[in-house]
């Protein structure tokens, strides 16, 4: 039996919480007059960890080609993979869709529209956090044929990542120069195939896991990540830089696939420290982290409401963070509330486990699963 791969836990609570963090410190846009050290310091913080985004999606390759590796697709494999995405995946994305769409006519920010509204869940338009949900459900689309496809040539399985990084700048580079109207999930395909990659090899690299390979994983982070955040800063307040678009591309594919490997590579290093205790917690939040990414834009809009980062009398620098972890708690109160007591929570937040109890209570006598 495959042993689960605890960092993977990790991985989704972290970029959970950088979901969150990112909108609620997009205020500090119209706070701070641009140039001033905090419009700077917020802009910097806000987006050095967007790396969220590769990290959701190396996760979808970590997690299938590792559950998938050893196993053929079958029909009914097939089947039954199709029919767990719609229900998992597909089902809590419509009626979030819904949900978002009644909220903002409520609101009075949109006219009833059904031809609108019908564009807006097919391209993952009713509420910004939504589009990246389109973007996986594109991914979990082509996934069985994409593993059936590398699992028949050593040669892709052992350099996928590179394969990747190499179809995403052709993508990319084709959109530049010959307009072509690409596919939104291949701008993606590099943290994807990252993730199919080390799915594909786990456990030689986890035998393989080096301190000074982390230190070189960090300092290739820290080279991409910190100039495409000041160049993303320029270009978005002031004068844009002329510099190729074909380098900042390669900068950003730096930052997204090899700040997502890094992760990675660090949370494999802490899962193997940490206690089973707290991996049983993280565990526990992090079933809720597809609910967390549904859920949070309509928990922040009503916190914002009732704790406005102005006129308060509080700082920005205490009204902020406060925000953030108010938001956190009760979206996690609230998916917890329906997935206990509310019958087919999943259709709300996706694949959840059995009835779990709060992660504060959680114990590591109850164990741990072995499963991907």
């Amino acid at each position: 039996m495959k042993k689960e791969i605890l960092s993977v836990y990790y991985l989704r609570v972290f970029a959970m919480l950088s979901v969150v963090l990112i909108h609620t410190t997009a205020q500090y846009r119209h706070l701070f007059a641009v140039n001033s050290f905090q419009h700077q310091f917020y802009h910097f913080f806000n987006n050095i960890v967007r790396v969220e985004a590769g990290i959701f999606i190396m996760l979808v390759g970590i997690v299938f080609f590792y559950a998938y590796r050893n196993k053929p697709f079958t029909p009914k494999e097939l089947y039954l993979y199709g029919k767990k995405r719609f229900i998992f995946i597909l089902v809590p994305y419509i009626v979030w869709s819904l949900i978002y769409e009644i909220e903002q006519l409520f609101l009075g920010t949109r006219i009833f529209n059904i031809g609108d509204i019908w564009e807006r869940i097919l391209t993952g338009g009713s509420k910004y956090q939504l589009h990246f949900i389109y973007l996986v459900v594109q991914f979990y689309l082509l996934l069985p044929f994409v593993i059936m496809i590398v699992k028949k040539s050593n040669l892709l399985k052992k350099y996928l990542w590179v394969i990747g990084i190499i179809l995403e700048f052709f993508f990319f580079m084709m959109r530049v120069n010959y307009g072509w109207d690409n596919v939104r999930f291949v701008n993606s395909l590099g943290a994807f195939l990252l993730g199919g990659w080390i799915g594909l090899h786990y456990d030689e690299i986890k035998a393989n896991l080096k301190n000074n390979k982390l230190w070189i994983l960090t300092a290739l982070f820290l080279f991409t990540s910190i100039p495409v955040v000041l160049i993303r800063y320029q270009n978005m307040f002031n004068e844009r830089i002329e510099i190729p678009e074909s380098f900042y591309k390669l900068l950003s594919i730096g930052f997204i696939v090899g700040g997502s490997f890094f992760f990675f590579y660090l949370f494999e290093k802490l899962s193997a420290i940490f206690n089973e205790t707290t991996t049983k917690r993280v565990k526990n939040v992090a079933s809720y982290s597809f609910g967390f990414y549904l859920l949070h834009p309509l928990v922040l809009y009503q916190v914002m409401n009732f704790l406005p980062t102005r006129g308060t009398g509080l700082s920005f620098h205490i009204m902020v963070p406060l925000q953030y972890i108010i938001t956190i708690f009760f979206c996690y109160l609230i998916i917890w509330f329906v997935h206990s007591y509310v019958p087919f929570a999943n259709f709300l937040f996706g694949k959840l486990p059995n009835k779990q109890k709060p992660f504060w209570k959680v114990k590591h006598k109850e164990g741990i699963s072995e499963s991907a």
